[in-house]
């Protein structure tokens, strides 16, 4: 009777396809050219895997060092690191092992709001609520509010930072975002019902947060002459970007230099256009540093888009390798949408234009013809809830408040956030294993809703080798009279659309 085979005696390969099956290979992402780019590799959180697979992956690296060093690419490819004590002191141990720290490419900072100082009072504010915060704690608060300026004030974070970006020499991609717990979310849901009384007592700010991150991460890829490329900030804080633009860092053009791709999502807040004015001068030094920028994304609150030039952020810059593009909530003239694409058409191969209102005098179907006939390298476009700004605002006349997405029936996306609330329990796990971001996965499903509204792929896997002719095909319209642009509302069906028309060119012919 043969011997039994034992799993040890199976091949490198097959062992590799077995962990792939348990947890998805953490090397795999999307092209930074398609359609899903933007969602999938820059504003989707780290979520934590299912705790059987990560036991699963940690059991597996404890058979044999073969077996740890095989799976070791699934547990610190991509790391995601609390601003607490146990998240610093568990990234301390990564970078402190250069055997673990080489293999991370991601590095995912999750930052919690951060107390006014004096104004941390939770027992207080827990007694006030008359049993309405009953289920809280106030020493799990209490506890975390200490533990905030012991980090801030001993400068732990600045130390363990420093140590991690130097170790993490593989280094490709960096995300700063926001972090609620649930409890968090209680009592900042409990202080909103009347913040001019209860923000005596809890003051809880993003702002201060949002700056205090930027600014130790980025001081820290500085002092490392970090090799990353990547930037994603999908809940940045206007004002916190100001204070930090009073004093940018004489280095700052080297991180510029180094990108290629940047996705910045600024979050609501007052004076926002003041402030992005105000911003104007840093985009123009950083968008003129980053000579490899292949990627971009800016984008803004769907409910209170943007008014001012495009122009005003971007200041003429042409990006020679520039290959996907993307704004959000602004309301712009057409001629400034032709005019960037325009600079753009010889690389440009994805353009998103999300939640974009066209102002009094702009017509959707001049900026759709240019992009169809003069956009030869474009593969794909994303036009969700454009729309023109006058129909915006009469939806919304004499609302009380502008919810985050307009009520347009089907049009109205039901997507996913960029995730402001992030439930990742404080007692972080011990065992080695990595936060995986499994949203890779794509469809080319045409609808809005769910997640497939954020990972579309409308560029082929394979291109087409040898040209046909496809004109006799297309159940689009063959003109852009056809379109159907009545130049006062855009419905989900039209921009669906004008979507494929835009790309729909003859691969023979090319367009009409």
């Amino acid at each position: 009777m043969p011997g039994k085979t034992s799993i040890q005696s199976l091949s490198n390969d097959l062992l590799r396809d077995i962990l792939d099956h348990i947890e998805a290979d953490p090397d795999r992402s999307v092209s930074i050219d398609r359609r899903a780019y933007l969602s999938v590799e820059s504003f989707r959180p780290p979520s934590s895997p299912p705790q059987p697979h990560a036991q699963d992956i940690g059991n597996f690296r404890l058979v044999c060092r073969r077996f740890a060093d095989l799976g070791i690419l699934h547990q610190f490819t991509r790391i995601a690191t609390r601003f607490s004590p146990a998240g610093l002191q568990r990234l301390d141990h990564i970078s402190s092992h250069s055997h673990l720290a080489r293999h991370t490419k991601k590095f995912s900072y999750l930052i919690p709001d951060f107390y006014v100082e004096g104004r941390d009072r939770v027992r207080e504010l827990l007694q006030h609520a008359d049993g309405g915060l009953s289920n809280l704690d106030a020493t799990w608060f209490e506890r975390k509010a200490q533990a905030q300026w012991d980090i801030v004030n001993l400068k732990e974070d600045v130390k363990v930072l420093n140590k991690a970006m130097l170790a993490f020499k593989g280094l490709q991609h960096v995300q700063i975002l926001r972090l609620q717990d649930e409890a968090d979310r209680c009592l900042v849901d409990y202080i909103h019902e009347d913040p001019e009384e209860y923000t005596q007592l809890v003051d809880l700010r993003w702002s201060s947060a949002c700056k205090h991150a930027s600014k130790t991460v980025g001081n820290a890829l500085i002092k490392a002459k970090s090799s990353f490329s990547r930037f994603s900030g999908p809940m940045m804080n206007a004002e916190s970007a100001v204070a930090l633009s009073n004093n940018v860092p004489e280095k700052l053009g080297f991180l510029a230099e180094r990108l290629t791709c940047l996705e910045l999502h600024f979050e609501d807040s007052s004076e926002l256009r003041e402030k992005m004015i105000e911003l104007s001068p840093l985009f123009k030094y950083v968008f003129q540093a980053a000579k490899n920028m292949q990627a971009l994304h800016i984008g803004f609150p769907t409910r209170r888009p943007l008014d001012i030039k495009l122009e005003t952020l971007f200041h003429d810059v042409h990006f020679e390798k520039l290959r996907a593009f993307g704004v959000q909530a602004w309301r712009l003239e057409a001629d400034e949408i032709i005019g960037l694409a325009r600079r753009h058409q010889k690389t440009l191969r994805g353009l998103r234009l999300r939640d974009v209102l066209l102002i009094e005098g702009s017509l959707w179907r001049n900026v759709l013809q240019m992009l169809r006939e003069e956009m030869e390298m474009l593969e794909w476009v994303s036009l969700r809830r454009i729309d023109y700004s006058q129909h915006f605002d009469d939806m919304w006349a004499g609302s009380m408040e502008v919810p985050d997405y307009p009520p347009s029936g089907s049009d109205s996306d039901v997507e996913e956030s960029f995730q402001a609330h992030l439930d990742i329990h404080e007692d972080e796990p011990s065992s080695e294993h990595d936060w995986e971001d499994h949203s890779d996965d794509q469809s080319t499903a045409d609808t809005d809703h769910g997640p497939e509204a954020e990972q579309i792929a409308l560029s082929p896997d394979t291109p087409v080798s040898v040209p046909f002719c496809t004109c006799s095909r297309n159940s689009y319209p063959a003109t852009v009279d056809d379109l159907g642009d009545n130049g006062r509302f855009v419905v989900h069906q039209q921009r669906k659309l004008w979507e494929k028309w835009v790309i729909g060119r003859c691969p023979e012919h090319g367009a009409p």
